[in-house]
Formats: structure tokens, sequence, C-alpha cells
């Protein structure tokens, strides 16, 4: 019974992550969800030159959502939580160092507990990247 509430509990875990990452990347090329009006000093500087690109936030944006995808679907789950991995670090950072307040750290820290929660199921798939060479 125990085993079944803690794979239920992954499985939530892979769906609410990919959710997050689906809606969010989507709002990247859609705009449903308004972004606050007061991003100002670095966030701005940073979201400016993520934007001055002209590349990099539809590619940041287009792996979220395919990832998120992947994460829902359940296909390719242990790649595609590789791939966010760095992502879900990145927004941690971000909003650690970079936006004022511990009201925006909430959704990154819940993010971070979900992909590590998610990726304990594929911890077998995992364990050979973190031998000695």
């Amino acid at each position: 019974m125990a085993k079944k509430i803690t794979i239920n509990i992954r499985v939530s875990a892979r769906l609410l992550l990919g959710l997050i990452y689906f809606v969010f990347g989507l709002n990247g090329f859609l705009n449903f969800i308004p972004t606050p009006p007061q991003v100002d000093g670095p966030a701005l500087t940073f979201f400016n030159g993520i934007m001055a690109t002209g590349y990099f936030f539809p590619f940041l944006k287009g792996t979220e959502v395919f990832g998120g995808l992947l994460l829902l679907t359940g296909f390719a789950v242990p790649v595609a939580l590789i791939i966010l991995a760095p992502i879900t670090l990145h927004i941690l950072l971000f909003h650690f160092f970079v936006t004022p307040g511990l009201q925006f750290l909430f959704l990154p820290l819940v993010m971070v507990a979900l992909h590590v929660l998610a990726a304990t199921s594929y911890w077998n798939l995992y364990r050979p990247l973190f031998r000695r060479g």
C-alpha cells in the first residue's frame, strides 16, 4: 500500500511539473498570463538581454512546452527531466538572486521539489551518471 502511494505521489509530481512547464511555456508564446508591471532593475535588464538575442526566448519557451508535454504524456520522462533540470535550477537561482522578496521563491521551490520527487522514480537510470570514470 505504501509503495502504491509513493508511486502515485511521484506520478502526481511529474504531472504537476509537466503542467507548470507546459502552461508557462505556452504563455511565452501566447501571453495569456499577465506579467506584473513592476518588473524593473536587474530582472528587466536580464529579460531585455534575452529578448535582444532574438532566438533564446523562443528556444527556452519551446523547450519548456516540449519538456512539459513529455512529462504530461509520460513519454521519455527521464530525458525530459534531464533536459528541464537546468531550467528548473535557473528559475530558482533567478528568483533567489534577481527578484526581490520571498513571495517570488514559492513557485521555484515547489518546482525544485516536484522535479526531485519525479526524478526519484528514475534513479536507477541516473545512477550511472554519478559514477567515477
